[in-house]
């Protein structure tokens, strides 16, 4: 198959894609690698796209940044129009932290460091970038590097967009945009702080559902940063308040951030209630266009960055916990299946109303009232969690007794039934139907105790004696079928019967 030029560039794989273009790796005669942004076909008649074009050429042109994606070639106005920018070989921002989890620590504060850096290099070329967002910014290493100036505007350019559409991605752009006013520089600290807030929450601050849900959101400044990291949350509560003119400047975060000072606020303004209107809502009949890129402001919470050493001592955990579970089966099994039973049942429940109440707050944020909601709405999730769990329950029991049985074929001691029938009837609760919703509260009770090798020691060495202590319980005691007098096979059903 021939391959594809465009201009001086030969396409290789598509790098990604939005509803106006489509981003190609490309390289040129001379070996020289390049991010490549082809027009779509139905929209290169389209004056305005090439306009768009040519704006992001000529703001890209002015700024000169390593944090910024500069530019090699462009040609807004050829038969196929094209701009090709400096090839950063990383995932975005949305990949990485959706792939790994969120970042930490040091790690989070030099990312919004660098990231605060790479837009007042744009400022200070008199260029707004108007999109910053988690797909628009791309990792080099650590590094971030802003790519995209789709949206880009010099500082004394006329407006192209038509009066009453909008164009940005709905929970990452300013109140002042939603409101249609002219933005300025703090448009684009509020995005700095929504995207340094998924860094390092996995989450879009303002949460997800409906474009004029979260726009509602942005606009009374109703946003999410829980678990965020606190040392940089003041600074972020300050970069994303619904007025532009109580936000930090860049400058200000740098140093702030550098210092690890949080006083940001000038002196004598009060921080603005999240429920204060702060600009002008948008009449119900002005026409919405929402720029096409992936929607990123639906996407689901990730989880946390967890190094390598923290999930193998969650591994080592969950095994030694499983030991547990098998060895006190082994040792009493009927008290301990029936205790079981229970504690599956409970967590299955809680689950489900968690789940319950985070796509809710997802889907139109906190509300005063989701507590005594998750409380009201409890029994209905009991008796919706039972079924499925009652499944999981039988699947456990049917590979317990499976385990049992093949102990038996194979001569074990009769002693060692059970503890067979307990390592089936853990993995069966493992991996078992439904059994998603037990792991996730057994790994958020175990987590915890892995994050340091502290608390990883004791709890291993608490598995460890209570193993020991079932273990030695069987040897010199043998199995408890409390209630029952001996083993169900030994007894004599016959006498129950009237």
């Amino acid at each position: 198959m021939e391959a594809v030029r465009v201009g001086d560039w030969t396409l290789q794989r598509r790098l990604g894609e939005g509803g106006m273009g489509v981003v190609h790796l490309a390289e040129d005669e001379r070996g020289r690698l390049a991010a490549l942004k082809v027009l779509r076909p139905h929209v290169v008649g389209d004056e305005e796209a090439r306009e768009r074009l040519e704006r992001e050429v000529a703001t890209l042109s002015r700024v000169t940044s390593p944090l910024v994606a500069e530019i090699i070639d462009a040609d807004p106005w050829g038969p196929v129009p094209y701009v090709a920018t400096r090839y950063v070989d990383g995932p975005s921002l949305h990949d990485e932290i959706t792939e790994a989890g969120p970042f930490l620590g040091p790690d989070l504060r030099r990312f919004a460091i660098s990231l605060a850096k790479a837009l007042q290099a744009v400022h200070a070329a008199g260029v707004m970038h108007r999109d910053v967002k988690p797909s628009n910014v791309v990792l080099d290493g650590m590094t971030p590097v802003l790519i995209d100036f789709g949206l880009a505007r010099l500082g004394d350019d006329t407006k192209i967009t038509r009066t009453g559409f909008l164009l940005g991605t709905p929970g990452y752009m300013a109140p002042e945009v939603i409101a249609g006013d002219e933005p300025g520089p703090p448009a684009d600290v509020h995005s700095w702080a929504a995207t340094v807030a998924f860094a390092g929450t996995g989450r879009a601050p303002y949460g997800s559902g409906h474009a004029m849900a979260v726009m509602d959101r942005v606009r009374r400044g109703d946003h999410d940063l829980e678990g965020l990291d606190p040392s940089l949350r003041i600074a972020v509560e300050a970069a994303l308040d619904p007025d532009p003119l109580r936000r930090p400047t860049l400058g200000a975060l740098v140093r702030v951030l550098d210092a690890r000072n949080a006083t940001l606020l000038p002196s004598g303004v009060p921080p603005r209630s999240a429920a204060a209107p702060a600009t002008r809502v948008m009449p119900v009949d002005e026409p919405l266009v929402i720029d096409d890129e992936p929607p990123l402001w639906s996407e689901a919470p990730v989880k946390r960055r967890v190094p390598v050493g923290e999930r193998l001592r969650r591994w080592t955990l969950g095994l030694g916990l499983l030991l547990v579970v098998a060895a006190g089966i082994a040792a009493a099994p009927i008290p301990v299946l029936a205790a079981l039973a229970v504690v599956v049942a409970v967590l299955r429940w809680g689950a489900l109303a968690a789940d319950g109440h985070r796509s809710r707050r997802d889907a139109r944020g906190r509300r005063w009232y989701d507590v005594p909601l998750v409380l009201l709405k409890s029994p209905v999730d009991l008796l919706v969690s039972l079924p499925v769990t009652a499944l999981l329950l039988l699947t456990a029991a049917v590979i317990g007794g499976i385990g049992a049985l093949a102990a038996g074929v194979a001569g074990a001691p009769d002693l060692q039934w059970p503890a067979w029938a307990g390592l089936g009837v853990g993995f069966g609760l493992l991996l078992g139907p439904g059994s998603a919703r037990l792991r996730r509260p057994v790994r958020g009770l175990l987590a915890p105790l892995a994050r340091t090798g502290g608390g990883w020691l004791l709890t291993a060495a608490a598995f460890l004696a209570l193993g020991g202590a079932l273990a030695w319980s069987i040897m010199t005691n043998g199995v408890a079928w409390t209630p029952l007098s001996e083993a169900p096979w030994d007894l004599d059903w016959r006498s129950w019967l009237p």
